[in-house]
């Protein structure tokens, strides 16, 4: 990616920062993210905060494939579009994210 392909995007660490399949809480501005980093290496990033009407946060989920389960409220969530699997329903908020010589940048509106 270029540098004018950058802008929006924020710095959030190397990819070492990030275990893979633990979730970590990133907070850029008054966001707060949830990283996720699949065994693939693939990188995750969604608003730290479940889409079951009851809320709660995603960081503490289990990463499966490209997956997250949250125990709290029983739901699983797509990484990439954030969309929960039926039967149940809702989205989590999922932010663009790009990794570039081992540093791991995040789109977001501050």
């Amino acid at each position: 990616m270029q540098a004018t392909d950058m802008e929006g995007y924020q710095q959030i660490g190397r990819t070492a920062d990030f275990p893979r399949r633990l979730g970590k809480t990133v907070r850029i501005g008054t966001i707060e993210l949830a990283v996720f980093q699949t065994t693939e290496g693939e990188i995750f990033a969604l608003e730290n905060r479940t889409p079951h009407p009851k809320g709660g946060t995603l960081a503490e989920a289990i990463v499966s494939g490209r997956s997250i389960y949250c125990p709290m409220r029983d739901l699983k969530i797509d990484l990439a579009s954030g969309r929960v699997q039926e039967p149940d329903t809702g989205r989590a908020q999922v932010y663009p994210v790009t990794v570039e010589g081992g540093q791991v940048y995040v789109k977001v509106k501050t």
